[in-house]
Parts: structure tokens; C-alpha cells; sequence
């Protein structure tokens, strides 16, 4: 017999509750003071909306230095039934560290059998496996003190939509790209493409924050790292965060049944060296109209 969201659900609240008895004192766990009660509300009454995802951050104290690594957690409506979101995060990490560290997490995850609870399994496994990828950071900074040059990466994400068009998306995802430093663009109407281009820890958050709770049609299509050892500002192909609008075809504005003109969005992707970047999004070559 399938397992229902509303059963995924209560499982969900059952492990918050032990998660909260675990870690008992305050900032020990962070999570939005409704999260719980709206799926409360949702279970009392499971033929009204489903409430958003769970949502929460777990800070952990890590070898004798007690160094301070955050779990952060994300739950979909069917978890434990398919695997929850997992991310791993400390200052004293490096990028690379914290990639290593979060890419064996998830290897981890994946090996554990589909339907049982696991965020506390996660959780002891980060306390029991940061330690070494600490200690590789903090020889990377004492070694990178010593270097004249250091490397830098450029981090671009290609991200397509069926469609974006509500303007407190809209809002969300340029506040986001702002406050994150982030430069690139959104093309907005159907379909909706996002780029966005920064430092990866930066790109990776701006991910994570417009999935958050429920955009379904979105999936990132092509991601760019590159390496300089010069400033990473130089490799950008963009100088701010462009709000693309082009005409619909038949002249009809933005409405949600009418295509953008892709030719337009070819002709704006070339001038910024990534026309090739067409055939990724679409599927198909792109091919200017001779004029």
C-alpha cells in the first residue's frame, strides 16, 4: 500500500519533536516559529493546501574545539519516503572542504534504506566526519598564507523554468541575487531562464532560496566553474542583474499563453560570449532569422 504525505508528514513532526528534546537549549536548532504548526493545521484537515516544506538548521559542535558546523536541512512533503535536502556548511570550511565534506553526506544519505527516518543519522554523522575536513582547511589557509597568489572560482548556474511570471517571485529572486552579490539575469515570461554567476557558497544559497517551498518546474541546466588566479569580477559576462522582457510573439505582452521571442534571447545570449548555451536550455541549435 503507497504511503500517503499526509503519513510522511506525521513521521516528519515525530523526528523534529526527538530532534528538539536532542538539542534542548536555545539557537541549538533554527525553525520558523509556524513551520510546525502550519503542518499541524495541514494534518487536522488534509483536503486544505499542503503547508510548506520543513525547514530547519542544526548547529553543531565539532571535536575538542567544539567548532561550530550548521546542518542545514529541507524536507519534501514525501520525505523519508525520497531522500531529504542535505547541506553541511562552517566558516572554518573552505569551498572545496565543504564540497568534499557535503558530496560524501549525500553518498552517505543515498546508502541508507528508503523510508526510515535519517536526519539524525545525518547528524551524528557530521559530528563524527567534519573533523578532518577542519583540519584540511585550516592547513589550507596556513599554507595559502604563505602563497603570493591564490586561486579564485567563478561559479555560473543556467537555470530554466517553464514559466516566471508572479511578480513576488519575481521579487524573491532579484532581492536574493542582490544580497548575495550575484550578477546575470532573469528572463521573465514563459519560458523563464535564470543566470546567475558569483562566488559558488553564493550561487548555491541563491538555489536553494528560490526553490524554497514549492517551484516545481525549475531544474538547473548547465553549471560553469571557472578558476583565475587574478579577480574573479573580470571573468564575468555580466555587470549587474539584468531584468529581461523580450516581446511575446503576436504582440501581446506578458500573458501566460504566449511564448517569449527566443530569437531575441539567442541574440542577448550571444552578445554576452554564451550562445551556446541555447542548445543546452532548449534542446535545440539556435539560429539568428537573416533580417
Amino acid at each position: 500500500m503507497a504511503v500517503t504525505v499526509k503519513e510522511c508528514l506525521e513521521l516528519q513532526l515525530l523526528e523534529v519533536e526527538m530532534l528538539l528534546s536532542m538539542f534542548p537549549k536555545r539557537g541549538e536548532i533554527n525553525l520558523d516559529k509556524d513551520a510546525v504548526p502550519s503542518v499541524q493545521r495541514y494534518l487536522k484537515n488534509a483536503n486544505g493546501a499542503l503547508p510548506p516544506q520543513l525547514e530547519y538548521c542544526i548547529a553543531l559542535d565539532v571535536g575538542e574545539a567544539k567548532v561550530k558546523v550548521e546542518l542545514q536541512v529541507h524536507l519534501p512533503h514525501m520525505y523519508p519516503q525520497v531522500a531529504p535536502q542535505l547541506f553541511a556548511r562552517s566558516d572554518a570550511l573552505h569551498r572545496e572542504q565543504q564540497l568534499q565534506l557535503n558530496t560524501r553526506l549525500a553518498s552517505h544519505i543515498s546508502s541508507l534504506d528508503s523510508g526510515d527516518l535519517c536526519i539524525c543519522e545525518a547528524v551524528q554523522w557530521v559530528k563524527d566526519n567534519s573533523l578532518p575536513y577542519l583540519e584540511n582547511s585550516k592547513i589550507s589557509s596556513e599554507g595559502a598564507s604563505k602563497e603570493v597568489r591564490v586561486k579564485e572560482s567563478l561559479h555560473r548556474m543556467w537555470i530554466y523554468s517553464h514559466h516566471i511570471y508572479r511578480q513576488e517571485l519575481r521579487k524573491k529572486i532579484f532581492d536574493s541575487a542582490k544580497k548575495l552579490n550575484l550578477t546575470g539575469f532573469c528572463l521573465t515570461g514563459k519560458p523563464g531562464v535564470i543566470c546567475v554567476e558569483g562566488l559558488q557558497e553564493n550561487c548555491e544559497e541563491f538555489w536553494r532560496v528560490i526553490r524554497y517551498p514549492n517551484w516545481k518546474h525549475i531544474s538547473c541546466k548547465h553549471v560553469d566553474n571557472i578558476e583565475t588566479e587574478g579577480n574573479i569580477d573580470d571573468l564575468r559576462l555580466f555587470h549587474g542583474f539584468e531584468d529581461l522582457q523580450f516581446q511575446a510573439h503576436g504582440g501581446y505582452g506578458l500573458r501566460n499563453d504566449y511564448h517569449m521571442d527566443l530569437g531575441q534571447f539567442l541574440e542577448f545570449l550571444k552578445q554576452h560570449q554564451s550562445g551556446h548555451i541555447f542548445q543546452i536550455l532548449f534542446g535545440v541549435e539556435g539560429k539568428l532569422s537573416d533580417k
